[in-house]
Order: C-alpha cells, then structure tokens, then sequence
C-alpha cells in the first residue's frame, strides 16, 4: 500500500503534505506543512490569522476535534469608533457583501491549533515541517487561474492599502494575475520566529503586541489580554450512523456538524437512496431537506443550548412530519484531507474570511474578518458575545465503514459548506458513487428562497424544478459550491480527489 494520500486546494499545498509523507511523517505532520504551504499558494484561503478544526483519528483510536476557530474578544467598542466596511464581492452569478477593517477581525486561533496538534500527535520537528512553506515564500508560486480568480473578486480587499498592495498587486498597482509570481519573504521569516519562540510569540511576545497596537490605532476589538487568554480546544467528534457507516462531524458550539448531521437523518427517512441521481424527485427531496434545514437553524438560532437539542428523537420526529407534508419551503475557506499507511487520518479545515485588509506589519500574516461574515453572525453585526468561540459551518469529517474503509472529507465554501458535504456523503454511502464521481457531481444550494443548480443536470429537470422554486441556475461548476478535497481507503486502495471547483489537487504518495 501506498504510505499516504492527500487532497489540497492546491498543487503545491498537496506537495508539501507529499514530501513530508516521504520523509517519514504522520498524516498529522503532513496536514501541519500542508497548512503552512497553502498560507503561501492560497494566501487569501489560509493564514495564521485565521482559525479553524482538525478532525484527527490516531491509527486505532476515535477521532478527536481540535477547535482552533476565531474567538471574539472579551470587550466591544462602539459606534464611530469601531473600522467595519462593506465590500460586495461577485461570484459572477451571485453577490455576497462582507465586511472587512480591524472591527471585523476576531481573536486568530490557527498558530494555537498547529501548536497544539504538532505537540500532540506529530513526530517531526517544526522546523521541518515550516520548509516548503519558506521555500515557496522566498522563490514564489506562480499564480494559478483559480487564485488569480480569487485575487480578482477580492480585489477591493487586497489592495485595501500599502501593506496588502505590496503583496497583492503589480509594479503598476493592478491585481496580480494568472502567470505572475506570487512571493512573501515575510511570511518565511515569521515562521522561524515562531518555531524558535512557539505559540507564545503570536499571543504573548513580539506579535502579540503588533496584532494588538494594529487594533487600537484602527478601530478594532482585540487586545493584548484577548489574544494571551487564547486556547485550543478539544472535543469529541458528533457521531451519525447513516447507511451502516459511522460519520464523525464537527459537534456544537459549531452549527455545520449538527445541521448536516439533522440533513443526514431527514436524506435517510425520505429514502433518497432510492431515488435516480439528478431526477426530479431526487432534486426536489434534496431541496426541501436544504430548506428544512436552513429554517431549523433560523429556528434555533435564539435559544439557549439549542444545538445540543436539536438531534433529540422529538424533534427529528417534528421536522420529519413537516418534510413529509411538504409545507418545508418558505466564504474564504479551504481544506485539507490526509491519510497514512500506519491509519492515521486528518481532516483540516480552515478560514481567514476573506482577510480583513489589514497585514501584521513586517509578518506577511493577512488577519481574518470574521466578525464581519453574515455567515458567522446570523443575529447581526455587532451583536457578538463576547469571550465566545464562534460557531461555524466548518466541518471537517470522517467516515468509516467495514473492511476498513474510511474517507476524509470537508469543504471549504462557507454556508455552502453543509451542503458540498451532505452530497459528497450521499453520493458516496446512498448511491454508491466511487470517490471521484462522488465529488464531481453537480451540486445544488438552497438558500433564501433561491435554488441554486450547477451546471450538468438534465435541461428537463431544471425546467419542472422553476415551476417550483425560484431557480438560479449556473453555467459552469464554480467555487461558490464549495470545495470537497477528500481522500479514500477502500479495500486497501487509496485515493485522493481534489475538488476543481477550487483548483484541487490530489495525491496518492508511493
């Protein structure tokens, strides 16, 4: 067999985790460098200003959760004092507003996480694992179509000043683009910074105080206490059983593990399996469980404990009588699957928003907006708790069957998350699609009273689905979707698929 496999949002993100499989690292070493590597070929996508979760399964053992997503921090400013700006953003099909500046930015929790993941299940040393990051940010990535597309949509954000110009734009001040090279020599400094120093010079030492002095002079939240008071956490995974397979999602205080875990439950009482891929009953089902779905968030989004209830039999009995009536219908993110030949597994995903504007000066760490993401904030703006992790429709997740079959899935995507992964599981466990197909299935997103269709479904079906919703249907498979990197063991058979809605890569590593 194989000693690894892994699955990126990019090439040189997948290498970096390929490289450090070869030199004898564990899954867990791999998706560290993986991460660090993706900072630099996906630097809008990833950053150590950001947060997100690893779910990791040791080689015999139940998968743990490492919660290192954004933290709000302890105290609020108010009013004309507070730097939030809107920026619209284009998918081409699709608008979305985000909100960027030092108001918008949330406690980062990326360095705490790798730290906490490299003390406990690595094996090599981080001065290792930080190489191939430092040698593309010293001699560059050429930019690839995706990310020049990412840089394109967010260029009102990464060219929001001199600090982010430096990086994002060209000698005559335009984006860069396809073909260009992108470098970040910085970056490399900072990271032997920080394998000299640890997790405390980002929270408590040199960075730390840049973080907090870049907040105080431009209307952010964050201070000094907010970012030395920081912790990893860890948690036990949600576990559904779903079609004689056990899922291991992300579990509260995030919302995405739950409500797929509620979607899972509602796909098996509507049979779904039973339905033909992409006909008109399979579609409609599919729609009315997103919809449900989104309104038995709405519903909860007030109540106190809320996501811990919300898989009682009670409930799922309650919202199984409303899909059977029929009476249902009223961001920047990426990730990173790995597997080893010793059975160990990681499934990593991460956040910045989509960077606040704003770099630590002299770091090249783009901050996060987090407190500036709808997404994040559905009882509104300004309207945080703080000293509270946020909740988040991140979810990386396992799956695990008989003979030793087992995937790594997740997805970048933001709310699109849920529903890139509720389909990639149903194609894979309802319709026993193979890996690949499983992914590259067209996708559908209800949302707001809207059905959003790729590209790929029969013109008949879209046509009978316009009786019924309002239907905004897509030319072309596109990143607003998600992105399900996910690798497979099955029958003792690796495989590794990257998602081409957002340049994916995979690798199965001799």
């Amino acid at each position: 067999m194989a000693c690894g496999a892994v699955a990126a949002g990019h090439e040189q993100t997948a290498a970096a985790a390929r490289w450090v499989l070869r030199q004898g690292g564990n899954a867990f070493d791999a998706v560290i460098a993986a991460h660090f590597a993706a900072c630099v070929a996906e630097p809008v996508l990833s950053s150590l200003g950001g947060g997100g979760f690893l779910c990791a399964r040791q080689a015999g053992m139940l998968p743990r959760i490492y919660d290192f997503f954004s933290h709000t921090p302890h105290s609020k400013k108010s009013g004309d004092a507070i730097e939030f700006i809107p920026v619209e953003v284009d998918f081409g099909t699709a608008q979305q507003v985000f909100h960027i500046g030092m108001g918008a930015t949330a406690i980062p929790g990326t360095v705490a996480g790798l730290w906490s993941v490299h003390r406990e299940l690595a094996t090599l040393p981080l001065s290792m694992l930080v190489q191939p990051a430092q040698d593309l940010a010293r001699n560059g990535v050429v930019i690839n179509d995706f990310q020049a597309y990412i840089f394109r949509i967010l260029a009102p954000i990464l060219s929001f000043n001199k600090a982010s110009q430096s990086l994002f734009t060209d000698a005559h001040g335009g984006i860069l683009q396809a073909g260009m090279t992108f470098r970040n020599p910085d970056f490399a400094d900072t990271l032997d910074y920080l394998v000299t120093e640890g997790s405390r010079g980002f929270y408590q030492g040199d960075l730390a105080s840049l973080i907090s002095q870049l907040s105080t002079r431009h209307g952010g939240h964050i201070q000094m206490e907010d970012l030395e008071q920081y912790r990893t956490l860890t948690r036990n995974p949600l576990t559904v059983n779903y079609q004689n397979h056990q899922i291991y999602l992300n579990p509260p205080p995030s919302s995405g593990g739950v409500l797929i875990a509620c979607a899972l439950h509602l796909l098996q009482h509507a049979g779904i399996g039973t339905t033909e891929f992409g006909s008109l009953t399979h579609l409609r089902r599919l729609t009315e469980i997103m919809a449900l779905t989104q309104r038995i968030r709405n519903d909860f989004l007030h109540a106190e404990h809320a996501l811990e209830n919300l898989l009682s039999p009670e409930l799922l009995q309650a919202y199984r009588r409303i899909l059977d009536s029929g009476l249902s219908m009223t961001r920047g993110t990426t990730h990173i699957s790995v597997v080893d030949n010793a059975g160990n597994s990681a499934s990593l995903t991460t956040s910045n928003g989509e960077g606040n504007g704003y770099i630590i000066p002299g770091t090249g760490i783009l901050l996060n907006n987090m407190l500036g993401e709808e997404d994040l904030n559905p009882l509104g703006f300004h309207r945080w708790r703080e000293d509270t992790r946020l909740t988040s429709m991140m979810c990386p997740s396992l799956i695990t069957g008989s003979n030793g079959t087992e995937f790594v899935i997740g997805s970048g995507g933001s709310n699109r998350i849920r529903s890139a992964i509720l389909q990639v599981i149903s194609g894979l466990l309802d319709f026993q699609f193979p890996l690949p197909k499983a992914v590259a299935n067209p996708r559908i997103h209800f949302e707001n009273g809207t059905l959003h269709l790729e590209t790929g479904f029969n013109d008949v079906v879209k046509k009978t689905l316009q009786h019924h919703y309002h239907v905004n249907s897509w030319p072309e498979l596109n990143l607003y979707f998600g992105g399900a990197h996910c690798v497979g063991l099955k029958q003792q058979q690796m495989t590794a698929v990257g998602d081409i809605r957002r340049g994916g890569v995979g690798y199965v590593v001799p």
